[in-house]
């Protein structure tokens, strides 16, 4: 692992031009100068570092990013579908469904039957889940706070609108829907 001094920040090698006129080799030094420069690289390396301070943070109350995102949109929408929990986070169902059996073998959620939908199951919060999600909210806020931590302000919020429009404007090719949830 190669550790970064205090103070250093290091800089992200940038896209070498490559003439369009005429088909040019490309050194290897080159090829990985345009590999680490891609969004989809650095996009995946920062998720890999944003899961990993989450998890560290967390380690205290045993959630996952994807398990405190579970209990908080069910916090927040008491009854939802487990179809409905996906869009919500964006995620495909087969990922929501092992998410929530490990969430429901612990005893934080649980899955009844929908009043309104023989075919569907309503998720609501266990009283263990409540506790355990607001015991999170430190964490969790000191995992966004490191993450956050070599940006200034301006920054941080130019990252997040930066973040949003990106999203927003790619969702149509995204492989799972993202709907959030309508709360009161």
């Amino acid at each position: 692992m190669r550790m970064i001094c205090a103070g250093t920040i290091p800089t992200i090698p940038t896209i070498p031009k490559l003439p369009h006129a005429r088909k040019q080799s490309v050194l290897p030094s080159q090829s990985l100068s345009r590999l680490y420069a891609r969004p989809g690289f650095l996009l995946r390396r920062a998720h890999q570092i944003s899961a990993a301070v989450f998890e560290d943070e967390c380690r205290v109350v045993g959630l996952t990013p994807a398990q405190f995102g579970v209990l908080t949109v069910v916090r927040a929408s008491p009854g939802l579908d487990q179809s409905s929990l996906s869009r919500a986070l964006g995620f495909d169902k087969v990922t929501v469904l092992r998410v929530m059996r490990g969430l429901q073998a612990r005893g934080l959620v649980t899955r009844v039957p929908s009043p309104s939908s023989k075919r569907h199951l309503s998720i609501s919060l266990s009283a263990a889940g409540e506790q355990l999600l607001e015991q999170a909210q430190i964490p969790a806020e000191q995992a966004y706070n490191r993450l956050m931590g070599p940006l200034d302000e301006e920054q941080q919020a130019q990252l997040l609108m930066l973040l949003q429009m990106l999203t927003t404007g790619l969702e149509g090719s995204a492989r799972a829907v993202f709907v959030p949830p309508e709360t009161d």
